[in-house]
């Protein structure tokens, strides 16, 4: 399928969360040759800039050997649309880049990230979007509630960017001046005073979690103030809170990342350690799962599937018709599509399986060695029927 014409171009001149690429539009784009440029590069430092010219060098050389005259004169074209974007020095902030061209479909995007993805650079049928896949599933948006008793900011990290988005304080000194009270008088006013802040915080925390839609929540802050909160929180958002921390106030932005990356990467552990004990369950007791690429292949192209799980770091050898989308694994592609007659592509079976999940409504979790099938295996899928 040939990209959208709003799709065409779309060129980052800011700092983008991963979270933002709508990577389901680019599942749905591919060719019957190999003429898109996928490329993935760590950009931050000087150092970067020197091996990232040794890799891209070593890489373009392989493929233009691999490739007949008629592709490898479109490939040169890509890359010279590409090529710019590839050499052009990193903004502030920026520790990533990924890049989508075809020249043939005047198709460019340019992605500034703050998060770095792994090395690539690979020409296929379509944009390869695995390494793409893996860093939202490593930094998915959350919101950090930093509150003691006077004060709240809700802090939303994207890929490692954070932006406050909402500000409350309250001065108790001045609201509650002591005077003549008793001291058992002003500590009832004060915690009075305490506990009608921490409610106003927590109506608005429903509004600013609804509206920026992220995974979950982390509750930082010193002292008591955290667990107040979570009593007075509606039923759904504590639910969603994920983790609950203790830091300063005063703790810098870097810091509050680093912290709140700690907390989500240990929850997205638990989760995909959680599906893929419901995928073992469901294979123990004969239910709804399947495993293996030909299976999972065969669940996916019904639209079965619900979850596709994916062994982190694997890849599978084989090779895609797309004119009739005939896919098998661990077999030398040749030259002509033994159902229809159309060119074949070498491929990673992996990053197709994630492609047509992504185009069929799947969800996509990685999972660990350790939590997966004691075989060879690096799929399954949990199905809808």
């Amino acid at each position: 399928m040939k990209p959208q014409q709003d799709l065409l171009k779309v060129i980052s001149e800011d700092l983008m969360p991963v979270t933002e690429i709508d990577i389901k539009a680019l599942a749905e784009i591919y060719d019957e040759k190999d003429i898109y440029l996928s490329v993935y590069l760590s950009v931050s430092g000087r150092e970067n800039e020197h091996l990232n010219r040794i890799f891209v060098d070593s890489r373009v050389k392989s493929i233009k050997k691999a490739l007949s005259p008629e592709l490898r004169s479109e490939f040169e074209k890509t890359f010279e649309m590409a090529e710019p974007s590839i050499i052009e020095e990193a903004i502030s902030g920026e520790r990533g880049r990924i890049i989508f061209a075809c020249s043939s479909e005047s198709f460019l995007h340019v992605y500034r990230l703050a998060v770095e993805p792994e090395q690539s650079l690979v020409l296929d049928t379509s944009p390869f979007l695995l390494p793409l896949a893996r860093l939202r599933a490593d930094y998915e948006d959350y919101g950090v509630l930093l509150v003691d008793s006077q004060e709240a900011k809700f802090t939303c990290i994207r890929s490692d960017l954070a932006e406050e988005k909402k500000h409350l304080s309250i001065d108790l000194m001045n609201k509650h001046k002591k005077g003549g009270w008793s001291q058992m008088r002003f500590n009832h006013l004060r915690k009075g005073a305490i506990k009608s802040f921490l409610s106003e915080v927590a109506d608005n925390v429903r509004g600013t979690c609804d509206q920026l839609q992220t995974r979950g929540l982390i509750i930082a802050g010193p002292g008591d103030a955290k667990q107040q909160l979570i009593d007075l929180l509606p039923q759904d958002i504590r639910q969603s809170v994920i983790g609950v921390i203790d830091v300063s106030m005063d703790i810098s932005r870097d810091e509050l990342v680093e912290e709140g990356d700690s907390v989500l990467h240990k929850n997205e552990l638990s989760r995909s350690a959680k599906k893929a004990a419901e995928f073992k369950n469901a294979l123990l007791r004969g239910g709804l799962a399947v495993y293996g690429v030909e299976n999972v292949k065969s669940s996916l192209e019904q639209a079965r599937v619900n979850v596709l799980l994916i062994l982190k770091g694997s890849s599978v050898p084989g090779w895609i018709c797309e004119r009739c989308q005939n896919l098998q694994a661990n077999v030398q592609a040749p030259k002509e599509c033994d159902r229809c007659g159309g060119l074949t592509s070498v491929v990673d079976v992996v990053e197709e399986l994630y492609e047509l999940a992504q185009r069929t409504g799947a969800e996509v979790e990685f999972v660990e060695k350790e939590d997966f099938l004691d075989s060879d295996d690096v799929v399954g899928a949990l199905l809808r029927y």
